[in-house]
């Protein structure tokens, strides 16, 4: 079992320091990963191996970690207005849950989608909607499922949206197709924030509603798992069906029409935590590959003595440092500033993060040898999820987009003559 850095992560480059609170929490934090959760993560394995690959049942240790949690003040620190944290402060935090992405995310109630959805219901959510649904999140006592993307249509263009949601009277009518409905296959999943269509005459922004679908509502189908490169989560990626699904006009986020901005004011905070907890998954992968350097002998000596394994771990230590320095960044402008300023740094972050853990994980699995593409590590499940993670909140060449396009409109910033 490889140990956690020891120290924590520094604030530089003209950020804020954190608070001697957010120094405390961080603390707790390390020590929380080094006694409870790395030494969970052997029965976490062996309970999933023992009910089978497509078996969504929790392991009873999830629920154990997160009353361990809780009673250490480790809870819903993702969301400001719970944990008094800005984004910048939580950071850390959320980078060390990234070192053991199964159990720590879930254990400190900081997992995706949840951590969206309670952002999404906390901003636009009506009382009686806050009262039912966030309330149980926060607490963390169900779990959710965020329904956008459809096969049909490339979703990486949200106005492509085909799901209709039709007003009926005091009701609204759902029918469509979803997949990648992450969440879904949880046996605690109890509702659905669906994104559909309800005035496709409308400006191409404005087209779109989100409303919430509780999962027995009849006419919800989750129709089967969805593997990420042949690996089923326990919380799974579903693909589901809704054939005139009949829930009360109240259960409108935000408003109709407002669906659109709706993900977006969603997807910002959702995007800087998936890189927060990437950088905690190329963080382990180092340490295995400098432990595995250390140990593993071959041509007479052990590997770190290879002048192409010192590479490796030297480039693998600045592509964190730089993707760190980015994530940073774009967190502190949200606090400060909001998500839509902060939205093309986020964009850059979103495919900045994920390509340096990539890297740092395929060097260690090649480090590895054989060992790094079983089960024997982490490291190829971490690959998959850290590769499919440059497709989902949005595809690199969207956010790429994004980048070029705001670049484009700035004026050009030229030397004095």
């Amino acid at each position: 079992m490889i140990g956690l850095v020891q120290e924590l992560f520094v604030f530089d480059y003209d950020l804020p320091a954190p608070s001697a609170r957010a120094r405390e929490l961080q603390e707790r934090m390390v020590a929380f990963m080094r006694e409870r959760v790395l030494p969970a993560e052997a029965e976490y394995l062996a309970h999933r191996r023992a009910a089978g690959p497509e078996d969504h049942v929790v392991p009873p240790i999830v629920q154990e970690l997160k009353k361990q949690a809780k009673a250490e003040g480790l809870w819903n620190l993702f969301l400001p207005a719970e944990s008094g944290l800005t984004q910048l402060e939580y950071a850390p935090i959320a980078e060390l849950s990234g070192w053991s992405l199964d159990l720590a995310p879930e254990a400190i109630n900081g997992q995706a989608p949840d951590t969206g959805n309670m952002e999404l219901l906390h901003l636009l959510g009506t009382e009686r909607q806050k009262q039912e649904w966030l309330a149980p999140l926060l607490a963390g006592e169900i779990r959710s499922a965020f329904a956008m993307t459809e096969p049909e249509v490339a979703s990486s263009d949200a106005t492509n949206i085909a799901t209709r949601i039709e007003r009926d009277g005091d009701s609204y009518v759902i029918t469509g197709r979803k997949w990648w409905t992450s969440g879904a296959m949880d046996p605690r999943c109890a509702v659905f924030i669906v994104m559909g269509k309800t005035d496709p005459a409308a400006p191409a922004h404005r087209q779109q509603t989100m409303v919430l679908v509780p999962r027995e509502t009849p006419g919800v189908e989750v129709v089967r798992d969805l593997p990420v490169f042949g690996h089923h989560d326990q919380h799974g990626h579903a693909e589901v069906r809704f054939d005139g699904v009949r829930v009360p006009v109240d259960n409108v986020i935000g408003e109709e029409g407002g669906g659109f901005a709706a993900a977006q004011a969603r997807l910002g905070p959702g995007r800087i935590h998936h890189c927060m907890r990437a950088l905690g998954a190329a963080e382990r992968a180092l340490a295995l590959m400098v432990e595995r350097a250390k140990d593993r002998v071959a041509f007479g000596g052990p590997l770190a003595d290879q002048g192409v394994v010192q590479h490796q771990i030297a480039e693998s230590r600045l592509e964190i440092e730089q993707a760190r320095v980015m994530c940073h960044r774009a967190s502190h402008v949200i606090d400060v500033e909001g998500n839509k300023a902060a939205r093309n740094l986020v964009a850059m972050a979103k495919v900045a993060v994920p390509r340096a853990a990539t890297r740092v994980i395929d060097r260690a699995i090649q480090v590895h040898g054989g060992a790094g593409v079983t089960d024997v590590t982490p490291l190829a499940a971490m690959y998959a999820w850290h590769r499919a993670m440059r497709l989902f909140d949005g595809p690199d060449e969207v956010h790429l987009r994004s980048i070029a396009k705001a670049e484009l409109k700035q004026a050009p910033v030229l030397p004095p003559a």
